[in-house]
């Protein structure tokens, strides 16, 4: 005798238990992604703070060459300021030891960057960016 199986009328729903785990990456990256965001944004702090210092160092450069040629006390502070797009509220140029033709004159390029990211300007706090170029008296 054989049996046949019938089937019923009705499917059986048939629930697959969840894993004790469901949604652990979700919550993983809630609690990291405001870390990376912070790195993120102190990564890019630091490449505008290196950025700047470049330009003081390029401006102190220019201003030092200036200085060289020209006796005039003020076209070294006209030269770094045009030299680099440098805040010119936030530069300070100071000469030094410029005398007779074949005599050195030192000038130092100072700069305070603004902080301008949130969160990681205020824990950089205010910073100082100095750049100092010397070269020999021409004229």
């Amino acid at each position: 005798m054989t049996r046949t199986r019938t089937r019923s009328a009705t499917p059986v729903l048939r629930h697959r238990a969840r894993a004790p785990d469901a949604g652990q990456a979700t919550v993983e990256l809630a609690l990291i992604l405001p870390l990376v965001m912070l790195l993120l944004l102190a990564l890019i702090q630091a490449a505008v703070v290196a950025r700047d210092q470049l330009l003081v160092i390029h401006a102190a450069r220019e201003a030092a060459r200036e200085a060289a040629v020209d006796a005039d006390p003020a076209a070294p502070a006209r030269a770094a300021r045009a030299a680099a797009p440098l805040d010119p509220d936030r530069l300070s140029v100071t000469t030094s030891g410029r005398g007779a033709v074949g005599s050195d004159v030192t000038v130092t390029v100072r700069y305070r960057p603004p902080n301008r990211l949130p969160v990681v300007g205020r824990l950089l706090g205010d910073l100082t960016l100095h750049g100092e170029a010397t070269m020999r008296v021409e004229r």
